[in-house]
């Protein structure tokens, strides 16, 4: 690739959101509100998770690891977003454009692996009850999410370093956030490697996650129908629904976003808003997903509130 006579660009101006001031004002009260609600809301099921022992098990575990995730996806691009809306400085140095893309993808990739983990803990939980306590020991929970997050660095890394160097032509960021495909866009020279090698490792991560999860399910409906009673197969199978809610909303965005003919990778107002909502929709959904529908968790969080009130009234 020819590098030279381009300019070296040290920093970035993102366009956000077009539109007039009361505009600008609704999306960054909504979007305030919604980042408010998703911060809320997973940390306290981490805390929840962390401070109540009969959530002390492997499904929970992973839980709190995916809230955490979603804590970070959030945090990397809305914060930025909200700060463009409101303010007249809408740049972004290079490293911390690079800084950004980095943790916006890597907490996506996480959640790929974290959500595959959590499918093959179901299996083992419905298929295998009686070696699943023997099986998944603190010590293999605490590997298969450090390996989750270890693989996701590793992958994000790789593609980082082959853009570090990149010359740019522009530096008028037609997003609200340095998306990767975006940025690319800017580049002075030929990035179709670069954009190659970065579409075999996302290929690779969602199909593989995505097979891994889908045949973890197949075994397990395989193994809920031929459960004698009604009443036994509703019960086990209700256990994996709002994990399964949570992979068709992460897998099936990801798939809407990523899979697209070339002819539509030129980024509008619509991509920008698909993007967003892709952002938010699970960390926003994640806390309601799994309380809602866990009676566990809804005692938990029961049995916290009476503890908080009579703490309060006896000191009162």
């Amino acid at each position: 690739m020819e590098w030279t006579n381009t300019t070296l660009v040290e920093e970035f101006i993102l366009k956000g959101f077009t539109g007039g001031p009361v505009f600008q004002a609704f999306i960054f009260t909504a979007l305030l509100l919604v980042y408010i609600i998703i911060l809320s809301g997973n940390v306290f099921i981490i805390v929840i998770i962390s401070s109540d022992y009969r959530l002390h098990s492997p499904m929970y575990f992973f839980l709190s690891c995916l809230s955490f995730i979603e804590i970070l996806a959030v945090s990397t691009v809305i914060p930025e977003l909200l700060a463009v809306t409101v303010t007249e400085k809408r740049t972004i140095s290079r490293a911390g454009c690079h800084t950004q893309i980095y943790f916006y993808y890597f907490s996506f990739t996480t959640d790929f692996f974290i959500l595959t983990v959590m499918s093959f803990n179901r299996y083992l939980a419905v298929c295998h009850p009686l070696r699943y306590s023997s099986i998944m020991i603190n010590s293999l929970c605490i590997k298969l999410a450090g390996g989750s997050l270890l693989t996701s660095s590793s992958c994000i890394l790789i593609s980082l370093m082959l853009r570090i160097n990149i010359p740019f032509c522009s530096r008028v960021l037609n997003h609200f956030f340095c998306d990767g495909s975006a940025v690319l866009k800017l580049a002075c020279v030929d990035v179709r490697v670069i954009k190659r090698n970065e579409i075999i490792i996302s290929v690779f991560i969602l199909i593989g996650c995505l097979l891994l999860t889908a045949v973890s399910y197949s075994l397990i409906v395989f193994t809920v129908i031929r459960i004698p009673s009604k009443e036994g197969r509703h019960k086990t199978f209700s256990t994996c629904v709002s994990h399964l809610v949570m992979v068709i909303i992460v897998f099936g965005s990801a798939i809407f976003i990523n899979i697209r003919p070339p002819k539509d990778y030129s980024v509008t107002e619509t991509d920008r808003v698909v993007n967003l909502l892709s952002t938010i929709l699970a960390p926003l959904l994640n806390p309601f997903i799994y309380t809602l529908r866990n009676e566990k968790v809804k005692n938990c969080i029961r049995d916290a509130k009476n503890r908080c009130f009579n703490n309060f009234c006896f000191r009162a």
